[in-house]
Protein backbone atom coordinates (compact mmCIF):
# COMPACT_ATOMS: atom_id res chain seq x y z
CA UNK A 1 0.00 0.00 0.00
CA UNK A 2 1.50 3.57 -1.20
CA UNK A 3 2.15 5.91 1.99
CA UNK A 4 -1.05 8.47 0.56
CA UNK A 5 -3.27 5.90 0.84
CA UNK A 6 -1.74 4.36 3.83
CA UNK A 7 -2.50 7.58 5.79
CA UNK A 8 -5.72 8.33 4.38
CA UNK A 9 -7.42 5.07 5.49
CA UNK A 10 -5.53 5.72 8.96
CA UNK A 11 -7.55 9.23 9.02
CA UNK A 12 -10.60 8.27 7.82
CA UNK A 13 -10.69 5.24 10.61
CA UNK A 14 -9.59 7.35 13.05
CA UNK A 15 -12.19 9.94 12.25
CA UNK A 16 -14.95 7.09 12.00
CA UNK A 17 -13.93 5.89 15.66
CA UNK A 18 -14.23 9.80 16.91
CA UNK A 19 -17.59 9.81 15.40
CA UNK A 20 -18.65 6.89 16.95
CA UNK A 21 -17.55 8.05 20.54
CA UNK A 22 -20.35 10.03 22.77
CA UNK A 23 -19.70 14.08 22.35
CA UNK A 24 -17.95 15.53 25.14
CA UNK A 25 -21.49 16.93 26.00
CA UNK A 26 -22.55 13.79 27.16
CA UNK A 27 -19.62 13.89 29.69
CA UNK A 28 -22.38 15.35 32.29
CA UNK A 29 -25.08 13.13 31.38
CA UNK A 30 -25.38 9.91 32.95
CA UNK A 31 -23.26 6.93 31.49
CA UNK A 32 -24.40 3.31 30.01
CA UNK A 33 -24.39 1.68 33.57
CA UNK A 34 -26.14 4.58 35.53
CA UNK A 35 -29.00 4.74 32.51
CA UNK A 36 -29.49 0.94 32.25
CA UNK A 37 -29.41 0.40 36.14
CA UNK A 38 -32.03 2.93 36.77
CA UNK A 39 -34.25 1.68 34.13
CA UNK A 40 -33.78 -1.70 35.26
CA UNK A 41 -35.18 -0.34 38.99
CA UNK A 42 -37.73 0.84 37.30
CA UNK A 43 -39.31 -1.18 34.91
CA UNK A 44 -39.34 -3.94 37.80
CA UNK A 45 -42.48 -2.22 39.40
CA UNK A 46 -44.15 -3.57 36.59
CA UNK A 47 -48.13 -2.73 35.58
CA UNK A 48 -49.02 -2.59 39.12
CA UNK A 49 -46.39 0.52 39.80
CA UNK A 50 -46.29 1.87 36.26
CA UNK A 51 -49.44 0.92 34.16
CA UNK A 52 -49.46 -0.57 31.36
CA UNK A 53 -48.24 -4.42 30.59
CA UNK A 54 -45.35 -4.92 32.54
CA UNK A 55 -43.33 -5.09 29.16
CA UNK A 56 -39.31 -4.41 29.02
CA UNK A 57 -38.19 -0.72 27.89
CA UNK A 58 -35.40 0.66 25.83
CA UNK A 59 -34.36 4.05 27.00
CA UNK A 60 -31.84 6.76 24.77
CA UNK A 61 -30.27 9.88 26.56
CA UNK A 62 -29.54 12.58 23.48
CA UNK A 63 -27.19 16.08 24.65
CA UNK A 64 -28.40 18.95 24.09
CA UNK A 65 -27.68 18.98 20.85
CA UNK A 66 -29.84 15.89 19.82
CA UNK A 67 -26.80 13.96 19.76
CA UNK A 68 -27.00 10.48 21.24
CA UNK A 69 -25.23 9.55 24.16
CA UNK A 70 -26.51 6.63 25.49
CA UNK A 71 -28.79 3.53 24.44
CA UNK A 72 -29.87 0.45 26.73
CA UNK A 73 -32.53 -2.19 27.19
CA UNK A 74 -33.63 -3.10 30.38
CA UNK A 75 -34.06 -6.96 30.12
CA UNK A 76 -31.59 -9.45 30.19
CA UNK A 77 -31.02 -9.14 25.97
CA UNK A 78 -32.29 -7.29 23.28
CA UNK A 79 -34.77 -9.82 21.98
CA UNK A 80 -37.18 -9.52 24.98
CA UNK A 81 -38.14 -5.57 23.85
CA UNK A 82 -40.16 -4.91 20.99
CA UNK A 83 -37.38 -4.09 18.30
CA UNK A 84 -38.58 -0.78 16.98
CA UNK A 85 -39.02 0.75 19.98
CA UNK A 86 -35.02 1.67 20.20
CA UNK A 87 -35.42 3.93 17.69
CA UNK A 88 -38.94 5.10 19.35
CA UNK A 89 -37.20 5.83 22.39
CA UNK A 90 -34.62 7.74 20.64
CA UNK A 91 -37.06 10.07 18.41
CA UNK A 92 -38.70 10.45 21.93
CA UNK A 93 -35.49 11.92 23.59
CA UNK A 94 -34.64 13.99 20.45
CA UNK A 95 -38.47 15.18 20.53
CA UNK A 96 -38.62 16.16 23.86
CA UNK A 97 -35.07 18.12 24.09
CA UNK A 98 -35.90 20.00 20.59
CA UNK A 99 -38.89 21.29 21.43
CA UNK A 100 -38.37 22.44 24.83
CA UNK A 101 -36.18 25.21 26.24
CA UNK A 102 -34.66 27.02 28.58
CA UNK A 103 -38.02 28.29 30.66
CA UNK A 104 -40.75 25.82 29.69
CA UNK A 105 -40.36 21.95 29.07
CA UNK A 106 -42.75 19.65 26.72
CA UNK A 107 -42.51 16.06 26.98
CA UNK A 108 -43.90 14.62 23.99
CA UNK A 109 -47.32 13.21 25.59
CA UNK A 110 -48.03 17.23 25.78
CA UNK A 111 -47.44 17.01 21.76
CA UNK A 112 -50.32 14.40 20.96
CA UNK A 113 -53.50 17.09 21.33
CA UNK A 114 -51.82 19.88 19.06
CA UNK A 115 -50.83 17.97 15.94
CA UNK A 116 -53.95 16.42 15.73
CA UNK A 117 -55.72 17.51 12.58
CA UNK A 118 -56.92 21.39 13.02
CA UNK A 119 -54.68 22.01 15.47
CA UNK A 120 -51.87 24.71 15.57
CA UNK A 121 -49.36 21.72 15.42
CA UNK A 122 -50.36 20.27 12.79
CA UNK A 123 -47.81 18.17 10.25
CA UNK A 124 -44.97 18.85 12.99
CA UNK A 125 -44.39 15.25 12.37
CA UNK A 126 -43.34 15.38 9.14
CA UNK A 127 -41.13 17.87 9.56
CA UNK A 128 -37.66 15.91 10.62
CA UNK A 129 -36.86 12.70 9.74
CA UNK A 130 -34.93 10.54 11.49
CA UNK A 131 -31.38 9.64 10.76
CA UNK A 132 -31.00 7.17 8.76
CA UNK A 133 -27.04 6.55 9.93
CA UNK A 134 -28.17 6.10 13.67
CA UNK A 135 -30.81 3.84 13.25
CA UNK A 136 -29.32 1.23 11.38
CA UNK A 137 -25.76 -0.75 11.65
CA UNK A 138 -24.65 -3.98 13.20
CA UNK A 139 -27.93 -5.32 15.60
CA UNK A 140 -25.40 -6.92 18.42
CA UNK A 141 -23.80 -3.05 18.70
CA UNK A 142 -27.78 -2.07 19.48
CA UNK A 143 -28.50 -1.46 23.22
CA UNK A 144 -24.72 -1.41 24.10
CA UNK A 145 -21.94 1.43 24.53
CA UNK A 146 -21.27 1.51 20.32
CA UNK A 147 -24.51 0.99 19.48
CA UNK A 148 -24.89 3.37 15.97
CA UNK A 149 -27.68 5.94 17.67
CA UNK A 150 -24.16 7.08 19.78
CA UNK A 151 -22.41 9.86 18.54
CA UNK A 152 -24.81 10.77 16.22
CA UNK A 153 -27.78 13.37 15.57
CA UNK A 154 -31.16 11.68 15.83
CA UNK A 155 -33.83 13.16 14.91
CA UNK A 156 -37.37 12.27 14.00
CA UNK A 157 -40.44 13.58 16.08
CA UNK A 158 -42.79 11.80 18.14
CA UNK A 159 -45.81 12.94 19.41
CA UNK A 160 -47.46 10.01 22.15
CA UNK A 161 -45.95 9.34 25.85
CA UNK A 162 -42.64 8.79 26.68
CA UNK A 163 -40.32 11.73 26.22
CA UNK A 164 -39.15 14.32 28.52
CA UNK A 165 -36.71 16.95 27.97
CA UNK A 166 -33.66 16.81 31.21
CA UNK A 167 -32.67 19.50 33.58
CA UNK A 168 -29.64 19.65 35.68
CA UNK A 169 -29.83 20.61 39.36
CA UNK A 170 -29.54 24.78 38.52
CA UNK A 171 -32.37 23.96 36.00
CA UNK A 172 -30.32 24.45 32.94
CA UNK A 173 -31.46 22.17 29.76
CA UNK A 174 -29.03 19.49 29.11
CA UNK A 175 -30.89 17.75 26.74
CA UNK A 176 -33.74 14.68 26.76
CA UNK A 177 -34.68 11.21 27.76
CA UNK A 178 -36.77 8.82 25.53
CA UNK A 179 -38.31 5.44 26.84
CA UNK A 180 -40.09 3.28 24.53
CA UNK A 181 -41.23 -0.48 24.80
CA UNK A 182 -45.29 -0.52 26.25
CA UNK A 183 -48.12 1.41 26.10
CA UNK A 184 -47.46 5.77 25.47
CA UNK A 185 -48.67 6.10 29.08
CA UNK A 186 -46.38 3.93 31.07
CA UNK A 187 -43.24 5.11 28.95
CA UNK A 188 -44.31 8.50 30.20
CA UNK A 189 -44.40 7.29 34.14
CA UNK A 190 -41.40 5.21 33.49
CA UNK A 191 -39.14 7.97 31.93
CA UNK A 192 -40.74 10.49 34.62
CA UNK A 193 -39.44 7.79 37.35
CA UNK A 194 -36.29 7.53 35.85
CA UNK A 195 -35.48 11.22 35.12
CA UNK A 196 -36.31 11.52 39.13
CA UNK A 197 -33.78 9.38 40.15
CA UNK A 198 -30.89 10.44 37.55
CA UNK A 199 -32.03 14.10 39.18
CA UNK A 200 -32.58 15.58 36.07
CA UNK A 201 -36.11 16.62 36.65
CA UNK A 202 -35.46 20.50 37.61
CA UNK A 203 -38.16 21.15 35.26
CA UNK A 204 -38.98 25.45 35.16
CA UNK A 205 -42.44 25.19 34.08
CA UNK A 206 -45.18 23.49 31.28
CA UNK A 207 -48.55 23.33 30.31
CA UNK A 208 -49.68 20.53 33.29
CA UNK A 209 -52.05 21.77 36.43
CA UNK A 210 -48.89 21.44 38.41
CA UNK A 211 -46.53 23.56 35.97
CA UNK A 212 -44.70 21.05 34.91
CA UNK A 213 -44.54 18.68 31.59
CA UNK A 214 -46.43 16.18 33.50
CA UNK A 215 -49.18 14.38 30.81
CA UNK A 216 -52.59 15.92 30.82
CA UNK A 217 -55.15 13.25 30.16
CA UNK A 218 -58.00 15.44 29.63
CA UNK A 219 -58.69 14.86 26.17
CA UNK A 220 -63.08 14.50 26.56
CA UNK A 221 -65.21 14.22 23.25
CA UNK A 222 -61.99 14.77 20.82
CA UNK A 223 -61.41 17.87 22.63
CA UNK A 224 -58.35 18.66 25.32
CA UNK A 225 -59.28 21.93 27.72
CA UNK A 226 -55.46 22.58 28.12
CA UNK A 227 -54.73 22.16 24.42
CA UNK A 228 -51.87 20.10 25.50
CA UNK A 229 -53.97 16.99 26.21
CA UNK A 230 -53.09 13.05 25.56
CA UNK A 231 -55.57 9.75 25.53
CA UNK A 232 -55.87 7.49 28.50
CA UNK A 233 -54.35 4.35 26.91
CA UNK A 234 -55.55 1.22 26.31
CA UNK A 235 -53.60 -2.05 26.92
CA UNK A 236 -53.21 -3.78 30.43
CA UNK A 237 -53.16 -1.02 33.96
CA UNK A 238 -54.55 2.41 32.01
CA UNK A 239 -52.92 3.84 34.74
CA UNK A 240 -54.70 6.93 35.21
CA UNK A 241 -54.07 7.54 38.38
CA UNK A 242 -50.31 6.70 38.78
CA UNK A 243 -50.18 9.74 35.85
CA UNK A 244 -51.94 12.31 37.21
CA UNK A 245 -50.13 11.73 40.74
CA UNK A 246 -46.44 11.64 39.71
CA UNK A 247 -46.08 15.42 40.60
CA UNK A 248 -46.73 14.69 43.73
CA UNK A 249 -44.91 11.27 44.22
CA UNK A 250 -42.22 12.29 41.99
CA UNK A 251 -42.20 16.23 42.44
CA UNK A 252 -40.04 18.25 39.54
CA UNK A 253 -38.13 21.31 40.11
CA UNK A 254 -35.09 22.58 41.90
CA UNK A 255 -34.31 20.53 44.91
Amino acid sequence: MRIGSLLTFVFVFVSSLAWSQPPSACNSLPDHNRLRGVLQSVVKEGSKGNGGMGNQRWAVIVDRDGIGCVVVFSSDNRSQVWPGSRMIAAEKASTANALSGPDYALSTANLYFPTQPGQSLYGLITTAPPNPQAAFGDPTSFGQENDPIVGKPVGGLVVFGGGLALYNSKGEIVGGLGVSGGTSCSDHVIAWKVRHELNLDAVPMGPSPDHNDNMILDIRNGVSASGFGHPVCKGGNPGTDIVNNLSKNFPTGPK
